[in-house]
């Protein structure tokens, strides 16, 4: 693929689907390294630290050791993924940045109640609030000109028909593991043996917040493990 030529890029859409055209035949780990060396700004790497994140994660620091990864506590994460970042953050030596929303989840719910239990909008307001704000402070601190994340086609409806590449707020962001199903996911975890999260194994598909987080059951798909199947994107990727 050529280097892309910013001044006259001008976003023009026939453009970018060129560019997933060209990064479709690709493997996960060049449409990184593409880019890294073609995409402009600083290149950020966001994580949920979720059930399988350490396959993006490790991906990103063996092309870009210093890479700026970013994790959005809420106040609400299990322990256990708590226990999840501090052992990825050792052995893969991540460059890692922890930002939380700037009110406090005491002081939240005084205010509001508990979000997640009042329905689609207010699930919506409670994301807004401890997720997108914190993320979209965290590209604007670190200067991100490229977002690059771990999300997959095959993890959700919503996320069903995401290109590779797309263009938002003015910030390139770079799904390279968007075509990949499960089973790559469980080949890459095997041959360079990193674990799932340790909730993984008691049946957790998805994981989030302790109290909108839900084991999988027969029946139901992986986006109903969370806040009961009423709202699935945070506002992050959608």
């Amino acid at each position: 693929m050529k280097p892309l030529d910013f001044d006259h890029y001008a976003l023009a859409p026939e453009r970018l689907a060129g560019l997933n055209a060209q990064l479709a035949p690709l493997s996960a780990g060049e449409r990184i390294e593409w880019a890294l060396a073609n995409l402009p700004g600083t290149h950020v790497l966001s994580s949920s630290f979720g059930a399988q994140a350490a396959v993006s994660l490790h991906m990103a620091v063996q092309r870009s050791a210093d890479i700026p990864v970013v994790l959005v506590d809420t106040g609400y994460l299990f322990p256990q993924t708590l226990d999840f970042v501090r052992e990825l953050r050792e052995r893969l030596h991540l460059n890692l940045h922890v930002y939380r929303a700037a009110q406090s989840p005491e002081a939240m719910e005084a205010q509001h109640g508990q979000l997640w239990t009042q329905g689609r909008e207010a699930i919506r307001l409670y994301n807004r609030i401890r997720k997108v704000e914190p993320m979209q402070r965290a590209l604007a601190e670190l200067g991100a000109g490229t977002w690059i994340t771990g999300i997959r086609r095959q993890q959700s409806e919503s996320r069903a028909q995401i290109d590779f590449l797309s263009l938002r707020d003015g910030c390139f962001k770079l799904h390279p593991l968007a075509d990949w199903r499960d089973r790559d996911i469980w080949t890459y975890l095997k041959m360079h043996d990193l674990p799932y999260h340790p909730l993984w194994h008691e049946g957790y598909l998805s994981i989030g917040d302790t109290h909108s987080t839900t084991r999988w059951s027969e029946g139901m798909r992986e986006e109903d493990t969370r806040f009961q199947g009423l709202v699935r994107e945070c506002g992050l990727h959608a």
